[in-house]
């Protein structure tokens, strides 16, 4: 039977369980047994994003997990919420204690990069790896793609979005978010839409539009989370992601992670939805390296 965008939303909905965390009601949805993958998305994402992913972490033995961060996907969108990286980190760090998360591996994405970072920074001994994906680490020259930018200003951001319709948003997704288009049904596609409207028409994707902190001081904290730690660190990317491109932002992370290389893969800004296996398997790879190998008992 053909799904519809409901329908999608409602399956992805009956996949996972909604937890409260820093006062905030929010979902998650989980799947394998094994060392914890805590997922972070951004923009355009929620849990949604990584429902691939998911399945595939479960085949190699992982128990992957993405929850919807404040303003995303069925997590609520209080009014006067602190939707800053700083305020999106603390609502992680609550929900990672909440999930009752002792030890996990990390993977962000986009903005999750920055909140992942915060994370990490609160938490470090709890850090098993981090793998980034397609994310920016040297905030203090972020900038966002030119389809993304009308949202941080206030009356345009609001009809810039209202007036994304279907047609609009397939197509924008083909330009900067997916390379193979045939890796996602059109209902699917247009979850990602009506999540990111949610029951508040936006308003709090627009807040976490606005503010973004792109200081050198978030940039030396969250470079602090890739060098010199006891955990290992990945970077795997879609080399054809014109809103984050590699050479802008990929070889700055790579030289803040002291790595000698990048993983590439096919594909734009939402690779999870085309490149799923490999991504997982890059994940497992530094999962695997992250590993604690209980010391044997002498007899």
């Amino acid at each position: 039977m053909k799904m519809s965008t409901a329908d999608v939303i409602d399956a992805h909905r009956q996949a996972g369980r909604e937890f409260t965390a820093n006062g905030v009601r929010s979902f998650v949805r989980e799947k394998g047994q094994g060392p914890a993958v805590v997922c972070v998305h951004g923009m355009w994402g929620a849990s949604f994003l990584y429902r691939k992913v998911l399945d595939e972490l479960a085949r190699r033995n992982l128990r992957g997990i993405a929850f919807d961060l404040p303003g995303f996907g069925f997590a609520e969108r209080p009014k006067n919420y602190d939707y800053s990286w700083t305020g999106l980190g603390r609502f992680a760090t609550a929900a990672i204690d909440e999930l009752e998360l002792e030890r996990f591996h990390l993977v962000v994405h986009d903005i999750g990069g920055p909140v992942g970072f915060e994370l990490a920074a609160a938490h470090r001994e709890r850090i098993a790896s981090i793998t980034l994906l397609n994310t920016v680490v040297d905030v203090s020259n972020w900038r966002p793609p030119w389809s993304m930018e009308p949202f941080r200003h206030r009356g345009v951001g609001e009809v810039w979005q209202s007036g994304i319709k279907k047609p609009l948003f397939r197509q924008l997704m083909a330009m900067q978010g997916i390379g193979n288009m045939n890796s996602i049904t059109k209902p699917e596609l247009y979850a990602y839409m009506e999540l990111m409207r949610g029951d508040d028409k936006g308003r709090g994707f627009l807040q976490v539009t606005r503010h973004a902190e792109r200081t050198h001081a978030k940039q030396t904290l969250y470079r602090s989370t890739l060098s010199n730690v006891p955990y290992p660190v990945g970077i795997i990317w879609a080399g054809d992601d014109p809103a984050m491109k590699l050479t802008k932002y990929g070889e700055p992370a790579r030289k803040a992670a002291g790595l000698s290389n990048i993983e590439t893969i096919p594909g734009k800004h939402f690779p999870q939805e085309d490149q799923a296996p490999a991504i997982a398997d890059f994940i497992a790879s530094i999962a695997k390296r992250g590993e604690v190998v209980p010391l044997r008992k002498s007899a």
